[in-house]
C-alpha cells in the first residue's frame, strides 16, 4: 500500500511539472495543442496569465514531492493528502468551469491517490 501511495503521489506530481511546462513556456505551441477549444488568437496574449497558472501547478507539485522526502511517516501522509486534496479541489473545479476531461486528467488520479494515501499504515 505504501509503494502504491508513493507511486501515485509521484505521477500527479510528474503531471504538474509537465502542466507547468506547458503553461510556463510552452503555451504558444503545446498549448494550443492540448487547449483546442480556445481560438488561436488568444494564446499569444494570454502568455501572463498561463505562466502564472503554470506556477502554482509547479507549487502543487513541489508540495507532492516534498512530502515523498519526508521522513516521519505520519507527517509525510498528511503533507501528500493536504497537496493531492488541493489537486482535486483544482480538478473538480476544473471539471466543472472549463472542461470535463479535467476531472478525468487531475482530479481522479489525484482522488486515487487521496484514498490509497489514506488507507496506507
Amino acid at each position: 500500500m505504501m509503494t502504491l501511495s508513493m507511486v501515485l503521489i509521484a505521477l500527479v506530481a510528474l503531471e504538474h511539472v509537465y502542466i507547468l511546462w506547458m503553461e510556463m513556456f510552452a503555451w504558444t505551441t503545446r498549448g494550443k495543442a492540448t487547449f483546442k477549444s480556445l481560438p488561436d488568437h488568444l494564446f499569444e496574449p494570454t502568455k501572463g496569465l498561463a505562466a502564472n497558472q503554470g506556477l502554482y501547478n509547479g507549487f502543487l507539485a513541489a508540495g507532492l514531492f516534498w512530502s515523498l522526502g519526508i521522513s516521519d511517516p505520519e507527517w509525510s501522509k498528511n503533507v501528500a493528502l493536504f497537496f493531492l486534496g488541493c489537486v482535486f479541489i483544482a480538478g473538480a473545479y476544473g471539471a466543472a468551469t472549463a472542461s470535463r476531461s479535467i476531472f478525468f486528467v487531475q482530479g481522479l488520479p489525484a482522488l486515487l491517490g487521496l484514498i490509497v494515501t489514506w488507507f496506507r499504515p
